[in-house]
């Protein structure tokens, strides 16, 4: 639910500002502040989780953002959407990074590979039907809709957590109102700057003073937590090399991955000349190479250990952007489609490897902070995704002398290029880890066997 409005509502922008009589472009501020409120209460979830107790959070979370989906799509006006959305942000801070922890925290090592395997999926899906599904529903029935559909979502959400989620609580100190608010603060700034930047290109001073100021206070905020007797959160996790891989490494493969459900359906209808539908439509391979996968991700995994898997693999992602960045308008739609099953296999692969080894060394007591330090991480790699995207295009249509509002098709080879080498740069932190890291987590029959055959 949460992933999914984070990006449903793109493809319906100019039928709800039209709704609103404004114009298309200022509909931009219900995403960014929806991503800003997102980004600015995730730090508290883990604090009130353990307080109050995670079944108590959590579904405190889905009703609050279920309630504000409802606000939303009753809304008239662009300034009650606006506020709606920031509302529904606040219940989605809260959600999934509980929904997380309660997952997480009691699961015994030897479950964390299927168990994170599951728990990826949505997050794969979600941000490429997202457009698929609200152009649909914005074109054939209304945009409310696309809001409305989390009512029943959430509901059963809301049964299932009574009757399958305890209420468990953890000891829990003096609240850090401080490490809060610079850490808070900082990182919505910081998000908040460069949503600003990619709809707004020429204004790169006021950009850079809001991402200025974020990192500022991100600055603060971590000698903060450093020196802080009871912080909000901490960095012991870090201590542990695999999950450091994820706050490196995966932060920049993320980023990169990030950007294809934003630049392939661009590219596709700007540079090649494909409709909204049968861009949406070819994209739908992306996620089906994300289904297909599953099913052989965990044996993956387990026969051949995480170090191999993620260098090959990355090596493949960065292949596959090199790929999409030479299509054409003579290209086949079967060849186009395949390129993106392919970008689909790895895609998924990758990213749950990352979540899986991240989380694979790090202690139970350890695991609220981990688990709150990378859902910041993970919701700043979302909007760098597009942003950098942006950015890119804007780059390149620079370099190209074209106008950036209609790019070519050789603005968009040299975004997917950039793209390609960054998920190429991501697998350095891959090859510093040693063979054995993560095998507390793998099923050891599986890989005494790869090595025999080996």
């Amino acid at each position: 639910m949460e992933i999914l409005d984070a990006t449903v509502i793109t493809t319906a922008i100019p039928v709800i500002a039209r709704d609103f009589s404004v114009p298309a472009a200022h509909l931009s501020i219900g995403v960014s502040a929806y991503l800003v409120a997102v980004t600015l209460f995730i730090p508290l979830s883990g604090f009130i989780a353990d307080k109050f107790g995670a079944q108590t959070i959590f579904i405190s979370a889905i009703i609050i953002f279920t309630f504000a989906s409802v606000l939303c799509g009753i809304s008239t006006s662009l300034i009650e959407f606006t506020l709606a959305r920031i509302l529904q942000g606040v219940g989605g801070a809260m959600m999934v990074p509980v929904g997380r922890l309660v997952v997480l925290r009691d699961l015994p090592k030897e479950k964390l590979v299927k168990t994170v395997a599951i728990i990826t999926w949505p997050a794969l899906s979600a941000p490429l039907l997202g457009p698929v599904l609200g152009g649909y529903i914005a074109t054939h029935f209304s945009w409310q809709w696309i809001f409305f559909m989390n009512v029943p979502l959430g509901l059963i959400a809301v049964v299932a957590s009574m009757r399958l989620l305890k209420n468990t609580k953890a000891p829990v100190g003096k609240f850090d109102v401080k490490g809060f608010l610079l850490t808070g603060i900082g990182f919505a700034s910081f998000m908040a700057g460069i949503e600003y930047l990619a709809g707004n290109t020429d204004a790169v001073a006021t950009s850079l003073g809001i991402i200025g100021l974020g990192l500022l206070l991100m600055i603060f905020a971590v000698l903060h937590v450093l020196k802080a007797p009871n912080p909000l959160f901490s960095f012991d996790a870090m201590q542990h090399r695999t999950f450091r891989l994820g706050v490196y490494g995966g932060s920049v493969v993320r980023i990169a991955l990030g950007s294809a459900p934003f630049l392939v359906p661009l590219m596709l209808q700007l540079g090649m000349g494909y409709t909204p539908v049968e861009a949406g439509s070819l994209l739908l391979w992306l996620f089906a190479g994300n289904l297909a996968i599953k099913p052989a991700t965990t044996w993956i995994m387990n026969a051949f250990g995480f170090k191999r898997v993620l260098v090959v693999n990355g090596i493949l992602i960065s292949l596959g952007f090199v790929a999409l960045a030479f299509v054409n308008p003579d290209t086949s739609r079967v060849a186009v489609a395949s390129l993106l099953f392919i970008n689909g296999v790895t895609r998924s692969m990758h990213l749950t490897l990352l979540n899986t080894i991240a989380f694979a060394d790090v202690p139970t007591h350890k695991m609220r902070d981990a688990n709150t330090l990378s859902a910041i991480l993970m919701q700043m790699n979302r909007g760098l995704g597009i942003t950098l995207s942006a950015l890119a295009i804007a780059g390149a249509s620079l370099i190209l002398g074209t106008p950036a509002e209609s790019p070519s098709l050789n603005t968009f080879t040299i975004a997917l290029l950039f793209m390609a080498l960054l998920a190429l740069v991501s697998i350095a932190d891959s090859l510093m880890l040693s063979k054995k890291d993560g095998d507390a987590v793998l099923n050891k029959r599986l890989r005494k066997q790869a090595k025999k055959e080996a």
